[in-house]
């Protein structure tokens, strides 16, 4: 592939941010495009200006949803309990893997031990609505095993912790270090099943 142009360069460079992508890995996807240009390149341009255009971040639940169109956490259901995740990618995981019926709550990232709480983006004084809204029972929390996972974790326990609410964690079989969105279906199944009381509502 030449790259002394500056626009396959600039394509190189986008694609390598990509998680599990490097230069390697982006180069051949790329070349892979070029070379199929009118059944990938146009239909793939026009998924992605879709997406860029009607695609938002939902600011109760952190879901994704279309502009201007209601959310899915608008609707009426029975559930009592919330899951609280870091991401999509986790909520996709624990939602593939059917083990879980209730509302999800994507809080957009976690937080970092030396920072200010109140200066990070991220959705807990939603969910502190969202408690109260649809008068839930549990909040089960199930960010990774990481210090910033378990530094978001006690903070939101704090946080809640005065809403007569049943607060519950993963337990058994997360690993000291571990991210939601890597385990396989059995182990995620064992920390749901396994979870251990924060509180007692």
């Amino acid at each position: 592939m030449n790259n002394n142009i500056p626009e396959i360069n600039e394509l190189i460079k986008q694609f390598s941010k990509l998680p599990g992508l490097g230069p390697k890995s982006a180069k051949r996807i790329i070349l892979k495009l070029i070379n199929n240009k009118d059944s990938m390149v146009k239909p793939l341009a026009k998924s992605l200006a879709q997406v860029y255009k009607s695609v938002v971040r939902c600011a109760d639940c952190g879901n994704l949803k279309i502009k201007d169109k209601i959310c899915i956490c608008s609707g009426n259901n029975t559930y009592d309990k919330i899951c609280v995740v870091e991401n999509l990618a986790d909520m996709w995981v624990i939602d593939s893997a059917n083990i879980y019926k209730g509302h999800y709550h994507i809080l957009g990232g976690t937080l970092n031990s030396s920072e200010n709480y109140e200066q990070k983006n991220l959705l807990i004084e939603s969910l502190v609505k969202r408690i109260k809204k649809n008068n839930l029972k549990e909040v089960i929390i199930a960010t990774s095993a990481t210090v910033e996972g378990q530094t978001t974790a006690h903070y939101i326990e704090d946080t809640i912790k005065d809403n007569n609410l049943k607060i519950t964690k993963l337990a058994q079989g997360l690993p000291v270090g571990g991210e939601i969105e890597q385990l396989d279906d059995g182990t995620l199944f064992s920390a749901f099943k396994n979870r251990v009381p924060v509180t007692e509502g």
